[in-house]
């Protein structure tokens, strides 16, 4: 899943450079500056050394907002998911650890209580 996501973010941040160079080229004289916007915006750093003034330039800001909170937001969730998982698996290791040493003293319980009523029977003939 993060592949993808770095992936998809790496994707979105050239495709949006491209717009906007594209679409204001004043604010945006080359594909790089575009593309340079579109990362710092996408990791919602903004540091406003380049800026859209165009409306259309805005509502590209806008989106590639919205697109690098959700892509945050995933990524934060990933991770997350990740750690939930790894110590989920840690807890069923050490829960398994434990039944197997359970019913190892079980058995051993059991075997005793065999030889006991072994016992009581050869006693009691």
């Amino acid at each position: 899943m993060f592949p993808y996501l770095v992936a998809v973010t790496a994707l979105t941040a050239v495709l949006t450079g491209l717009v906007a160079y594209l679409i204001d080229r004043e604010d945006f004289p080359t594909f790089g500056v575009g593309v340079w916007w579109a990362v710092v915006t996408l990791g919602t750093v903004g540091y406003g050394d380049v800026v859209p003034h165009t409306a259309w330039g805005r509502v590209l800001g806008g989106v590639v907002i919205v697109c690098g909170v959700t892509f945050i937001s995933f990524l934060i969730a990933l991770v997350t998911s990740l750690f939930v998982e790894a110590r989920s698996v840690a807890e069923k290791d050490a829960l398994q650890a434990r039944h197997d040493q359970i019913l190892g003293l079980l058995r051993e319980m059991d075997a005793r209580l065999e030889a006991i009523e072994k016992g009581d029977e050869d006693t009691a003939t």
